[in-house]
């Protein structure tokens, strides 16, 4: 296949300076839960994206110096000479396939609490720390000679990123995370000396460090500036203020980086944010400055990523997301692949990752972050083993995923799938509120499917374990998904709730089933994801009196990783849900609900005519529950190996469901590893 020639404007080589990229394709830097613990999964992950084509392929954030750092955050460092050899690693594998390789360089500033380190942080004004968990610390006020200081820690910076091998620089001054956005910024910036006060004394910290960086590396290296387009509040760095720096600074770095305002509105979730949602932020910067731009918006659409360029919006089309869920999607849309592209979806699973200073997961793309640590490609599975054939049962995410890649080894497959629809529990999630962006799992996973003859679809087969045994294939891979519990189990509530069989009670499948309670609804949440924030908003727009309690202190508590809490609770609150946090629903009677305050106990009576209980799910495993206690007869039916996974193993979100029948297919017919570790990890280093 060739490319389509409407697709050729992203292929065209653009310089940075002194470097060119080969293509417009620009991986921006992003986190990935590695950092400094895991840098050579995090050096594979980016060679993969070399691979599949990136023209520049960025590090995530790096700490230049011990005096600002983010712990518990796992991000790269580079504070001495020790810390070049990981880089440089990052950096030759970024650079395999002809990218340009790049390094974001940061000083927190306001935002580094020095919980490692211990050292006072340093800020242009005395200010407390701004963290996620509001860390109990303030900075002090840099005087001039930090500044010299902070100017010679990031010259050293400089000259160890060309040391390690990089074709680019990022000053990182975007998200509020960066010092230099702190200087431009009057809301972090309240000095009264020649560095604030007016735009041209905020802008003097940011020239210095440019100029400091073209002497310190000269031309070999080229040097970008990534800002936020927007800092929202009354003395935020707004989007006029960006505009006027830009234009008085026109030629100061290679390349402006611009970035959609605070972290959640630059990577803010399909529920809530658009393709290209920063094209009015971003519009009409090009005319004001002679350099490159590039801007993010998860873009997934070639079609969309042109129209950037065609319009005078971007010269780079800036992915982070996308380039997860697919780091082929430069080589696809080369080749004429575009229908092979893995989509992202917009859920923000990847940013829990660096959440919970954890390896990031992809929904999409279960292969990411498996790199090195398992060897696993994203595009090529190895050949397949002894055996011939597999039945798989239930085309929910895992089933999909694990028929996918089985077929790509070489196995016949079977597919049966008890309902007339591919995608289990994604073919109805996608139908709710803000989710529809999600269907793109089952979607992909079918397309993929409907190319490989050597798989076979069954519809309405809902198969018990007499039928599995009769069938005679090989192996037998389980993903019959869950069900909602309608008991109230979940983390409150260990054994079922009291509950009276006169309340109308239902549970999340009910409602993705079509059946919508009226009148006075109590959703209750102890599930703590999106289910419940989703719920209640779809029965609030059906026309309920919803309230939603939970035992937790936020909505949707567990969002707040994926960077859309605070979304969830204004949309819901401007719906006119009646939110409820810290409170327990104790018992359940006719008409009302207990609820308790989780800190005392105090009991408050809460009419309803309805409850629905977002609570925790149950495996569907009673075929597999059968099969085991029928073990002794696998072998007369020809069955090798039977296995259950996913939701039908352990229930949790899509991403993991997708990652369980990945690793099936990987690990079939393959050897017994025993105690040994199923993935390979680093080792701290001793100092003796």
């Amino acid at each position: 296949m060739v490319r389509d020639p409407r697709y050729d404007v992203l292929f065209e080589p653009m310089a940075i300076g002194p470097v060119v990229a080969k293509n417009r394709f620009y991986q921006v830097p992003h986190c990935n839960g590695a950092g400094y613990r895991d840098p050579s999964a995090a050096a594979e992950m980016r060679a993969i994206k070399a691979e599949g084509g990136w023209g520049v392929i960025f590090t995530e954030q790096c700490e230049i110096h011990p005096s600002s750092e983010i712990t518990p955050f796992i991000e790269l460092r580079l504070w001495e000479d020790k810390d070049i050899p990981q880089l440089a690693l990052m950096a030759e594998k970024s650079k395999m396939h002809g990218a340009l390789a790049g390094i974001e360089l940061a000083y927190s500033g306001i935002n580094g609490p020095n919980l490692y380190t211990r050292e006072v942080p340093l800020a242009p004004t005395a200010l407390p720390i701004r963290t996620f968990t509001n860390d109990p610390v303030q900075a002090r006020a840099m005087t001039r000679k930090d500044i010299k200081d902070l100017r010679r820690w990031f010259v050293n910076a400089f000259k160890r990123s060309q040391i390690a091998g990089f074709d680019l620089i990022c000053l990182y001054g975007a998200h509020g995370f960066g010092v230099l956005q702190h200087f431009l910024s009057r809301a972090t910036n309240q000095r009264t000396d020649e560095y604030g006060g007016s735009l041209e004394n905020r802008a003097r910290f940011i020239q210095e460090v440019v100029n400091d960086a073209r002497d310190a590396v000269g031309d070999t290296m080229g040097i970008t500036l990534r800002l936020s387009l927007e800092e929202m509040g009354d003395l935020g760095f707004s989007n006029e203020e960006v505009r006027d720096f830009i234009e008085m600074n026109k030629d100061l770095p290679d390349l402006w980086d611009l970035a959609h305002g605070a972290w959640e509105d630059c990577s803010g979730p399909s529920r809530f944010v658009e393709e290209a949602a920063q094209q009015n932020l971003v519009s009409g910067i090009k005319s004001l400055t002679d350099k490159p731009v590039v801007g993010v918006g998860r873009f997934t659409s070639p079609d969309v990523m042109v129209k950037q360029i065609n319009s005078g919006n971007l010269d780079f089309i800036g992915c982070a997301r996308p380039s997860i869920a697919d780091p082929f999607l430069p080589n696809k849309i080369d080749e004429g692949r575009v229908e092979d592209i893995r989509e992202c979806i917009g859920c923000n699973i990847c940013i829990t990752g660096d959440m919970t200073m954890s390896i990031s997961r992809c929904t999409q793309n279960p292969t990411f972050m498996e790199e090195w640590r398992k060897g696993w490609h994203p595009e090529r599975m190895q050949a397949k083993g002894a055996s011939e054939n597999v039945l798989i049962v239930g085309a929910g995410p895992a089933g999909l995923e694990a028929a996918r890649a089985l077929a790509l080894r070489g196995y016949d497959v079977a597919l049966a799938e008890a309902t007339t629809t591919l995608g289990g529990r994604v073919a109805k999630e996608r139908q709710l509120p803000g989710l529809s962006a999600w269907g793109r799992v089952a979607d992909y996973r079918e397309y993929q499917l409907s190319q490989k003859p050597n798989v076979e679809t069954y519809f309405e087969s809902e198969l018990s374990a007499d039928q599995v045994l009769e069938f005679g294939f090989q192996n037998v891979a389980l993903a019959t998904g869950s069900t909602w519990r309608r008991d109230g189990v979940a983390r409150r509530h260990v054994v079922p709730m009291a509950i009276d069989s006169n309340m109308s009670l239902y549970t999340p499948d009910d409602l993705m089933n079509g059946i919508v309670p009226k009148g006075n609804v109590v959703v209750f949440d102890d599930d703590h994801y999106y289910m419940g924030g989703v719920l209640a908003e779809l029965l609030q727009r059906a026309g309920a009196k919803v309230t939603l309690i939970t035992p937790a202190a936020y909505v949707s508590e567990w969002t707040n990783n994926t960077l859309e809490q605070a979304s969830i609770h204004k949309q819901l609150a401007e719906l006119g849900v009646e939110i409820v946090l810290n409170r327990d629903v104790a018992s359940i009677a006719a008409d009302h609900v207990i609820s308790d305050c989780t800190f005392t106990g105090s009991s408050k009576y809460i009419e309803a005519d309805a409850v629905v209980l977002v609570t925790s799910r149950q495996s569907n495993d009673a075929v597999w529950q059968e099969l085991k206690a029928r073990e002794s007869e696998w072998a007369d039916a020809g069955i090798k190996s039977i296995k259950t996974f996913g939701d039908a193993e352990a229930p949790g979100p899509i991403a993991w469901a997708t990652y369980a029948g990945h690793r099936y297919a990987r690990e079939l017919d393959m050897p017994d590893i025993g105690d040994a570790l199923s993935f390979r990890r680093e080792i701290t280093e001793l100092q003796l």
